[in-house]
């Protein structure tokens, strides 16, 4: 399996950019797919995270509110829209599937054994 994001780029604090993520391979494999993020200096952290086959989706506090994640079954693909953006929103961003998380793994990034090469979103203030 193989997952490649996109979208990141460079913007002003208020604006919105929208992540894509598209796997390929065995997906149907999957239970969870999700989004973390890293800043420099700092750990990766979890952002969002949508059960693959039942559409359950989790945010992290940080995000609630001003992200939406989703996906497209038939284009094996997840999406985060991000609205609002502030600084501290800067980070690389990567998606990764799991296999085998159960539900209280689901924000640990250890849990998601594929992981995408991430895509940098830089937000000026």
């Amino acid at each position: 399996v193989q997952l490649q994001a996109s979208g990141g780029g460079l913007v002003q604090a208020g604006a919105s950019l929208r992540l894509s993520c598209t796997a390929s391979g065995l997906t149907s494999s999957f239970r969870v797919m999700g989004w973390f993020r890293q800043a420099p200096g700092a750990e990766r952290e979890f952002v969002a995270t949508i059960r693959w086959n039942g559409g359950n989706i989790y945010y992290a506090d940080s995000v609630k509110g001003r992200f939406t994640m989703s996906r497209d079954k038939n284009k094996n693909t997840i999406y985060l829209q991000m609205n609002s953006l502030q600084s501290e929103d800067t980070a690389v961003y990567y998606c990764a599937g799991s296999t085998g998380a159960i539900l209280s793994e689901w924000r640990q990034s250890r849990a998601y054994n594929y992981w995408g090469q991430g895509t940098l979103v830089t937000v000026s203030s």
